[in-house]
């Protein structure tokens, strides 16, 4: 089997106005540093375009519409502080779904062992009306929804490892029992949420914050913990992952401190896991990370693991 990365040119249509950390210029990194030798054997597909109805999977029809409505014809429309919309926002969104849909349906298939998905915007931060945090759908979690209604799937894990808490994430999953949600984050930091006292409706979201500073060997630890009590314990059928590469150190948003080779050691973990559980079913969709060196370092460390354990 092999890797499949799903990526689409209308992803650099979402331009941000300058200064904006979520810019094009993330992709074209991570583009770059996929473009390596070393990534020859990446299978490269067009991430389709998700319709209407997969957001309702998490969001009401009036989240869409208001998206719809706000997406200019020209320059920029604003939803809140820091979260823009060009003219391409909505179709590279609905690409970022669609990508995160047909990675599931191929790795359930067995065409492909797992995959990453390098679409923007990010959508971890997305509640069920309110977009936010640069993000506009919650598009891991409406995967997770997907994964469950079209897969008939019962135990779904979704990680994420983004150097921000996935409130979004967590909020349009949290009366979702098919579903266990772990996140690690740096804390107290934007959005404000992600405590331990936050434990979803049928304590099946697990929060692990962690303090500014606090390094790769506290994160190893806390993830290490979590996979291999909660998570094994769990026995996903299919692991999302909200891959967020803005806990690393030249990251210019927060300071966790993170080095580029604890990426490919979370890799790893997840590998070990998925290995063990769901016969190595990882769908990994891209959120944070602001650096845009450190981010096509992190990418390609995470994804050339992710490589090696699908070959």
């Amino acid at each position: 089997m092999t890797t499949f990365l799903y990526s689409h040119p209308v992803c650099h249509d979402h331009v941000t106005p300058p200064g904006h950390p979520e810019q094009v210029a993330r992709l074209k990194a991570i583009e770059a540093a996929l473009s390596a030798p070393a990534f020859d054997a990446l299978v490269r597909k067009d991430a389709p375009e998700a319709t209407p109805d997969r957001v309702e999977l998490c969001h009401p029809r009036s989240h869409y519409d208001r998206i719809v409505a706000a997406e200019p014809q020209e320059g920029w429309g604003q939803l809140d502080g820091d979260t823009f919309m060009a003219p391409g926002s909505l179709e590279a969104a609905m690409r970022g779904i669609g990508g995160n849909l047909a990675a599931i349906d191929a790795v359930m298939a067995g065409e492909a062992a797992n995959a990453f998905v390098a679409c923007r915007p990010p959508g971890h931060h997305a509640e069920t009306e309110t977009p936010m945090g640069f993000c506009l759908f919650s598009t891991v979690g409406i995967a997770a929804r997907y994964a469950a209604e079209h897969h008939g799937l019962t135990r779904i894990a979704v990680l994420d490892f983004d150097v921000h808490h996935g409130n979004g994430t967590q909020d349009v999953l949290w009366n979702e029992d098919r579903v266990l949600f772990v996140s690690s984050h740096q804390s107290p930091l934007y959005p404000g949420s992600g405590s331990r006292a936050e434990q979803g409706a049928h304590g099946q979201i697990l929060n692990k914050p962690l303090e500014g500073g606090s390094g790769s060997v506290k994160m190893r630890a806390v993830w290490d913990r979590a996979i291999d009590t909660a998570l094994t314990n769990f026995e996903p059928e299919l692991i999302l992952v909200s891959a967020g590469f803005d806990a690393h150190r030249d990251d210019p948003l927060a300071g966790l401190n993170w080095h580029t080779d604890d990426f490919a050691w979370l890799a790893r973990r997840i590998c070990d896991l998925a290995d063990q559980t769901c016969a190595g079913r990882v769908v990994s969709s891209l959120e944070g990370g602001y650096d845009l060196d450190a981010l096509g370092e992190s990418v390609g460390a995470y994804v050339e693991v992710m490589m090696e354990r699908g070959a």
